[in-house]
């Protein structure tokens, strides 16, 4: 059997093991070594439909791997926490907030998340302040029932971008770096209000001590 019958018998190896294969990564190099042992043979033989079509696979399949491995790029650094905020910006509109305006209420629909450019944000129902460079609402986008779970008033006259729900959602399936990011900031919103409302309890149902004495 000379060597080109064996470089097709390699091919439709190879062209078969990618129907087995599921992650993409090894999936995309399998197939592009099929392509260009398929590409070789069918010169050879002169079947000139099929090396048309693995010609036209190969550099389909050489930008998905690209793609991919790209993708695996992105997902490390939003693991490693890369995202700046100022990164969504492009994608909110700026707004003008007077002092004592009431951004939301807690139960509203959540329909919009805010940025603080400058000024201060007060969360009435945690006694907390958000300030610039924070995001605000973030949460209650997020939350299954899509309603606010405070009420936020500006202490001070403030400057605030803000972006609909919509276009977080697109963002959060679009951008592995903003998604990463999301869920690392409300995972850690989260956990913080737990342990301060854990904390207040305690120290509620914890027995006042008894006053010292002094020595007649």
């Amino acid at each position: 059997m000379h060597a080109i019958e064996w470089l097709g018998y390699l091919a439709s190896v190879l062209m078969f093991s990618t129907f087995y294969m599921k992650t993409m990564i090894p999936l995309r190099v399998v197939g592009i070594c099929a392509n260009v042992c398929m590409i070789g043979y069918t010169a050879v033989k002169g079947v000139y439909p099929v090396l048309v079509l693995q010609s036209c696979l190969l550099p389909l399949n050489s930008v998905r791997l690209v793609q991919m491995r790209r993708l695996i790029e992105r997902v490390r650094k939003a693991a490693r926490g890369d995202f700046s905020v100022d990164a969504l910006i492009p994608f909110m509109k700026p707004m003008h907030a007077d002092q004592g305006t009431v951004l939301f209420r807690a139960g509203d629909p959540s329909d919009k998340m805010f940025l603080v450019q400058s000024g201060t944000v007060r969360l009435q129902n945690l006694g907390k302040e958000v300030r610039a460079g924070d995001l605000l609402g973030e949460i209650g986008v997020l939350a299954p029932n899509n309603r606010r779970t405070d009420t936020a008033i500006c202490s001070e006259s403030s400057e605030l971008y803000s972006i609909t729900q919509s276009q977080v959602l697109q963002l959060y399936f679009q951008n592995p770096e903003f998604g990463f990011f999301l869920i690392r900031l409300v995972t850690k919103r989260l956990l913080t209000n737990l342990g301060e409302a854990t904390f207040d309890g305690a120290s509620t149902l914890a027995p006042a001590q008894a006053p010292e004495q002094t020595p007649a």
